[in-house]
């Protein structure tokens, strides 16, 4: 007999039905997820400032991100190994203090400060970490802006919003200090002064 019984043809209609409405739940569990992801990582932000103004210490939200600017030479010898595979983990940076500076090409209060970072890593040279992280900006105009201030220390590149949700950050510039341990022990909001920035890393040291 020429064909397929009905009854094969409807199970097989019956099985793709269910097939397809698997899936369908599926990618609805899968982007429900991801929603909660989002909203947990929107609330983490602003909890870890309040945290840090209330004096708590908290551990800073960990990143692994693309190097954007290798220059290593204010950084401790034994830490420049860690730009080897092109990336760079907060973790991988434990043992020392760190500054963390968020920066963009494009904004303005970034472009005074710059002069000032150049100069206090370069003072603190091998006992602290500077570390940038560009945001919300062109590969290309970041690597201008770096190359202009002969920035003397690493910068890797956050090309998405997830870090800069983890910080709560709200603009930039904003810079965290962080001790040996990596827990936030000081946070600035706009452009850094030299003292503001002096008396950060001086917590981080002393926490260290």
């Amino acid at each position: 007999m020429i064909g397929e019984p009905a009854s094969k043809g409807h199970g097989r209609r019956s099985r793709l039905r269910l097939l397809l409405q698997a899936g369908a739940v599926s990618l609805v569990a899968l982007l429900l997820a991801l929603l909660v992801m989002r909203t947990l990582a929107k609330e983490a932000g602003p909890h870890l400032v309040s945290e840090v103004k209330a004096g708590d210490k908290p551990l800073a939200p960990d990143f692994d991100l693309p190097v954007l600017w290798p220059r290593a030479e204010t950084w401790p010898a034994e830490l420049r190994d860690a730009l080897a595979d092109g990336r760079v983990s907060l973790r991988e940076l434990r043992g020392y203090p760190v500054v963390v500076n968020f920066w963009a090409s494009w904004c303005v209060p970034c472009k005074a400060e710059a002069p000032r970072l150049v100069a206090s890593a370069r003072r603190h040279a091998g006992e602290v970490v500077f570390l940038g992280v560009d945001v919300q900006d062109f590969e290309s105009d970041a690597r201008s802006f770096l190359e202009r201030y002969d920035t003397n220390y690493v910068s890797v590149r956050d090309g998405g919003s997830s870090t800069y949700e983890n910080y709560g950050l709200t603009g930039i510039p904003e810079t965290y200090y962080l001790d040996a341990r990596g827990r936030v022990v000081a946070h600035a909001v706009g452009e850094v002064s030299p003292d503001e920035l002096e008396a950060g890393i001086a917590n981080a040291i002393a926490a260290s």
